[in-house]
């Protein structure tokens, strides 16, 4: 599977799960931590489609 579609399924994955952990207790202290980690994902996210963008010239 290409990193792209992983990190895709991933930050997808992490979504749902921290809305779902949000409705059910908005002060659950795991929010936190699956709010930084998606964070970290998305980061990987933007830094990978800017590497692709910038080696295709």
């Amino acid at each position: 599977m290409p990193y792209k579609q992983l990190l895709e399924g991933q930050i997808e994955e992490l979504r749902i799960r921290m809305y779902e952990i949000y409705n059910n207790n908005p002060t659950d202290k795991e929010l936190v931590r699956i709010s930084q980690e998606l964070d970290d994902l998305l980061n990987k996210f933007r830094k990978h489609a800017s590497y692709q963008n910038t080696s295709n010239y």
